[in-house]
């Protein structure tokens, strides 16, 4: 190859790797050989090194012109080299000392000078370039992105990221306190292995840590892999070295709150501390609840720190501040009892009600718009918010801002606290058809989980109770709760244990039970019961259909299906109280409104059968079977207040079948563990003459038995059902 093309060839390459250059100032004499030689004076600094100055003297080439085409590579081995040739290193102290690039003997190396930063992006190179930077540097060893290229041959990617890993490890090791945060993660490395180490060696490690680490838990925990040591510590250490770290900490909670690692140290304080350890941490919110609300960062510790660890004194503090300005500036006295509660800061001072209701209303609105609805705190203040504006226009213009949300993560959210569930609660029962219609649709999904929640399944049975389409209740909710299976039996049966699993939840057979019971109080926990109430009060005004109308509507819609559950899963039913409950009132519910008589035939076969199995004798014993068959036998519930048996329509029949199946061991049932069932018999308006003519016979015969049952006899103890049963023989009631 000719000069002219070898020349040719370096400037084509050099037009491919050229030099960018942010403030570029090029000055140079000619040469010797014509050319004019270009000096560049590169100054590269890194963080805790000296500025390293080198000055290097270069061949300038014209750039090509944009037409000109490139000339192709000839030499498929020659080194590759980026965008970005030269990259100076950080860790270089002198000019031109060993910095991995080769540069000629320039006597003039002094008669310019340019700073070039090693951290150009290709955007402002390019940028550079166009302005007349581009240069060729006539070099032996070129850097491409740090890693060094030679003539001699590349170097490798293993060796490349060794020198990266080196370079990293001296950059940490020049950190402050570098030592110590080593010590202290390998400690930490070792007592995070719960199962593998042994007590006397965790005390012993624990003990060495919180040498370590005493004096500096700040600079531990607002880093990555030291927080999490100071985690371990508040873990494994004793009360009083948790109350030294709380104590070390103190005064600086709200900024460690907004920092990504640290607030996570704030909850395990509180998780493991104790009253002292929260009172130190939690009033160092007051004051700045408005501003970390709104943090990223330290919104959601705060929402923790509100739900699960503050007193409700301290909660009322912290509610407070969304009130207004002041209640953030003026904190009440120790002894004082603030309140959260709305109506009673109307009643001290009702001329700050306008004031206040503006003020919650932007706090509110500024989260919902910024999508951060998942805080309890938010829900107690929307729930404060609309108790007192509800029945307005601005309760209405409130409830369009909930619906919206087009994701419906806000009213999803609300549901699955206690007050967004109240909150939700109320809008069902104050809204109109269309706007129930719009608050159903937007839990279309999580039914199933709103179920078996302790605060969500209440806004099911308040919908469930207030709205008048119940088609619309029937497919959006026992839709998604109670799916139709498909022909195959396997799809059949799981269908059937998913409706027991339900029916068998403390929460999840509320809804399923609803439409069949006639006193919620049965079913509910006192807290729901108290919600469903309120709202039946508003539903007066709101609703029209008659409430026994809707429930038979909604009974119609899961008779069925849940008779076929039932007569499949007795056993299981059988052997807990919530499964007796649910056989009882599903069998009473399903009138001849609801369903054909037929329909409960297969679940009485199948219980009857069940009672004769000995395997089930045991089972039998349990009062809640007692008193479900007592009521079955009876054909209807006990009024206290009237003291009759409402009997269902129509009736089971249940008492003749119980008769039939267990007439050998009637006598020993009126002595036993279900004599109150012997009495359900005597007394039931069910049972067939014949039946009963021929149950009061086999009583009188075995009277010394019954009267030894009741306590009769010396030393028998006292069976009060038998005792019932020997007072109606001696009356002649039997």
């Amino acid at each position: 190859m000719s000069k002219s093309k070898r020349e040719r060839s370096d400037a084509s390459r050099s037009a491919e790797s050229s030099i960018p250059l942010k403030k570029a100032r090029i000055t140079g004499k000619p040469s010797s050989s014509g050319q004019k030689l270009v000096t560049i004076n590169n100054t590269s600094k890194s963080k805790g090194r000296s500025l390293a100055t080198r000055t290097k003297s270069v061949a300038a080439k014209p750039r090509p012109s944009s037409n000109t085409k490139k000339a192709p590579r000839k030499h498929e081995h020659e080194t590759e080299v980026d965008s970005d040739p030269i990259i100076e290193s950080d860790t270089q102290s002198e000019s031109g000392a060993d910095d991995g690039v080769s540069w000629p003997s320039d006597p003039e190396e002094e008669s310019g000078v340019a700073l070039i930063h090693e951290d150009k992006t290709l955007d402002e190179r390019s940028d550079l370039e166009s302005e007349g930077g581009g240069v060729e540097l006539k070099s032996d060893h070129v850097q491409a992105n740090g890693q060094e290229t030679s003539t001699n041959g590349p170097s490798t990617s293993r060796e490349s990221h060794q020198k990266q890993r080196v370079l990293a490890q001296e950059r940490k090791a020049a950190k402050p306190n570098a030592e110590v945060f080593a010590r202290a993660k390998k400690i930490w490395e070792r007592l995070r292995l719960q199962s593998h180490v042994p007590l006397p060696e965790r005390k012993k490690l624990v003990a060495e840590l919180f040498e370590i680490i005493t004096g500096r838990i700040k600079d531990f925990v607002l880093k990555h892999d030291a927080s999490r040591v100071i985690q371990t510590a508040l873990k494994y250490g004793n009360l009083e070295q948790r109350k030294m770290i709380a104590r070390e900490l103190k005064g600086t909670y709200c900024e460690l709150a907004q920092s990504k690692f640290a607030k996570h140290a704030i909850g395990k304080i509180l998780v493991h501390g104790d009253d002292e350890i929260r009172d130190i941490v939690i009033p160092e919110f007051y004051g700045s609840v408005r501003r970390l609300i709104k943090h990223p960062e330290a919104a959601w510790i705060l929402d923790d720190v509100y739900r699960g660890a503050a007193t409700p004194q301290q909660k009322a503090i912290l509610l407070r501040e969304w009130y207004g300005a002041e209640f953030a500036i003026f904190k009440p006295s120790p002894t004082e009892k603030p309140s959260s509660d709305l109506a009673d800061i109307f009643k001290t001072s009702p001329e700050k009600q306008t004031t206040i209701l503006r003020y919650l209303f932007e706090l509110i609105n500024q989260l919902i718009q910024k999508k951060t609805t998942g805080f309890t705190m938010l829900h107690d203040a929307m729930l404060q918010y609309y108790i007192n504006v509800r029945g307005t226009d601005t309760a209405t213009e409130f409830l369009e801002i909930v619906k919206g949300d087009e994701e419906g993560d806000l009213l999803k959210n609300l549901a699955f606290t206690k007050s967004g569930a109240r909150l939700v609660s109320l809008f069902f029962a104050y809204s109109s058809a269309k706007d129930r219609k719009q608050l159903l649709k937007a839990y279309k999904g999580v039914i199933p989980a709103m179920a078996f929640d302790a605060h969500a399944h209440k806004v099911l049975l308040v919908a469930l109770d207030v709205v008048d389409d119940t088609r619309l209740t029937g497919k959006s909710i026992y839709g998604e709760l109670l799916p139709l299976p498909s022909d195959s039996d396997e799809a059949v049966a799981a269908a059937h244990v998913s409706i027991v699993e339900t029916a068998l939840h403390l929460y999840g057979r509320s809804s399923l039970l609803y439409p069949f019971v006639n006193k919620l109080q049965s079913i509910l926990p006192k807290e729901t019961e108290k919600l469903v109430v309120e709202c039946q009060q508003i539903r007066k005004q709101t609703s029209k259909k008659d409430p026994e109308l809707r429930c038979k509507e909604l009974a119609k819609v899961i008779a069925r299906q849940l008779l076929a559950a039932m007569a499949t899963q007795i056993p299981t039913l059988l052997a807990e109280s919530f499964g007796c409950q649910f056989i009882l009132e599903v069998l009473l519910g399903c009138t001849s409104d609801v369903v054909d008589a037929n329909s409960r035939d297969p679940v009485l076969t199948t219980l009857i059968n069940a009672i004769q199995d000995s395997k089930t004798k045991d089972t039998l014993a349990t009062a809640h079977v007692g008193r479900m068959l007592k009521s079955l036998v009876q054909s209807g519930h006990f009024d206290p207040a009237t003291k009759t048996i409402h009997l269902c329509n129509p009736p089971l029949g249940f008492a003749d079948l119980l008769f039939e199946a267990i007439g050998p061991e009637l006598v020993d049932w009126a002595t036993g563990s279900n004599s109150f069932v012997v009495v359900g018999m005597a007394e039931s308006q069910d049972l067939s003459p014949q039946n009963r003519q021929a149950l009061s016979g086999m009583l009188k015969n075995e009277k010394k038995k019954i009267k030894a049952a009741a306590g009769g006899i010396e030393g028998a103890k006292a069976n009060k059902g038998a005792e019932i049963l020997l007072g109606k023989i001696e009356k002649g009631e039997i």
